[in-house]
């Protein structure tokens, strides 16, 4: 240890000759520690929050998704498909059929969106897990069957067991309307409802209904088109590989999205929010530091007589200097660490008990408590910014010095 890192630390920890320079000391280390603490448990809660979302969207939304670039839908989806499925590591790949239509039951109407898939969708993804109300059925030897999500099935008032059939509309893709007629410019289709899901997030359960297949082709006049190919990867495939592969036998004129790029809008949003916030706490960090520049001019007036001391004992202003510009780096260190194992020990503490609680009617809700999830990067982020704050503050004690010296 240098000479003047040995005395920044003895002045650092040693008792102050005056009562408020032990008191804005501590003031000092405090505004530090808590706003470290408070970067770390903010930044962690938000990456909970993005996993929560993330993890409920993984449950319906396909491993792979391929789209056309150009165009709302694929044309001659089943040579798609093929090519496709020849991809190592892809076990399965589906055409969906996915657009806007009518819904109406009894006297009650709605516009949702309709996707239509194979029967078997359900071993794609995790749909019996979000089935709320019956069970996962599109068709039998008596009819076919649609699923909709909480949204509409609240809306149009119907469940499982009823025996009235949700009749859907689509306006024609093509030919001419009859004034004399205008429920001829419509395709329609009757389902009865053979199960209700809610994944509890806005986009699939406000609007969104299951139907088969072969319903969505008929309602928008479809025969091999496609507005999307889902794909299912084999157990054990690297998803990057695959994508990448999928990518070189298509070529250019299809997107292939894995499951974060098709909610990079939720992402982004949380992501925005996310670092807002490391923005404000960011800020009153640095107000924070002011508390350290003050404590550094008040040591300074106060070991007048000691900087005098070593000046008579040999030391040159640049090491005088160098004293308090350490001290000052000792205070935002011993601060920042010390927020840092704070704030990790405070997540942990929300991991394991659940400290902090959300309002609302438990049963009601996926979780009860504020989710947490600490990202090292978010740690190193953290532990950089308050280097740079240290070191905004080194650099004006460094000034206040030199003036100060100068003037003696």
């Amino acid at each position: 240890m240098s000479l003047p890192l040995k005395i920044a630390w003895r002045y650092l920890v040693s008792k102050k000759g005056h009562q408020a320079v032990n008191i804005i000391s501590i003031v000092a280390v405090c505004g530090v520690v808590v706003a470290t603490a408070a970067l770390v448990c903010v930044l962690s809660v938000f990456n909970g929050f993005s996993s929560l979302i993330m993890g409920r969207l993984a449950l319906l939304d396909p491993e792979v998704a391929v789209t056309a670039k150009l165009g709302k839908t694929i044309n001659d989806a089943d040579s798609v498909i093929d090519a496709v499925s020849g991809v190592a590591g892809v076990e399965r790949a589906i055409p969906v059929i996915e657009d806007q239509a009518l819904a109406i039951y009894a006297q009650l109407q709605m516009p949702v969106r309709l996707k239509g898939v194979p029967d078997d969708y359900n071993t794609m993804n995790n749909m019996d897990s979000v089935i709320v109300d019956g069970k996962w059925k599109l068709r039998d030897q008596v009819s076919r069957y649609a699923v909709p999500g909480a949204g509409p099935a609240v809306r149009l008032m119907v469940r499982p067991e009823f025996y009235g059939m949700v009749r859907l509309y689509a306006p024609q893709r093509q030919g001419r309307v009859n004034i004399a007629n205008p429920m001829g410019a419509f395709r329609q289709d009757s389902l009865f409802v053979s199960a209700i899901f809610q994944l509890q997030q806005n986009s699939y359960d406000a609007d969104l209904i299951y139907v088969p297949l072969d319903v969505a082709r008929h309602l928008f006049d479809y025969e091999t088109e496609a507005t999307q190919i889902e794909v299912k990867l084999a157990p054990g495939a690297d998803e990057g590989q695959v994508m990448h592969r999928i990518s070189q036998v298509l070529g250019e004129g299809y997107q292939v999205m894995n499951r974060l790029m098709q909610q990079r809008e939720a992402y982004r949003l949380v992501n925005i929010e996310k670092w807002m916030a490391f923005l404000l706490l960011a800020f009153i960090l640095v107000i924070a530091t002011f508390n350290v520049i003050s404590t550094l001019s008040l040591l300074i007036i106060e070991k007048d007589s000691s900087i005098a001391t070593l000046r008579a004992l040999g030391a040159d202003d640049r090491q005088i200097v160098r004293i308090f510009v350490l001290q000052g780096w000792l205070i935002t260190l011993l601060g920042a660490v010390t927020g840092i194992v704070i704030g990790l020990l405070l997540c942990l503490c929300q991991q394991q008990f659940g400290l902090l609680r959300l309002n609302g009617d438990p049963a009601n809700m996926i979780i009860s408590a504020y989710p947490v999830e600490v990202v090292w990067s978010d740690v190193l982020v953290t532990l950089g910014l308050v280097a740079a704050v240290g070191l905004l503050t080194s650099m004006v004690t460094a000034v206040i010095m030199r003036r100060r010296l100068t003037a003696n």
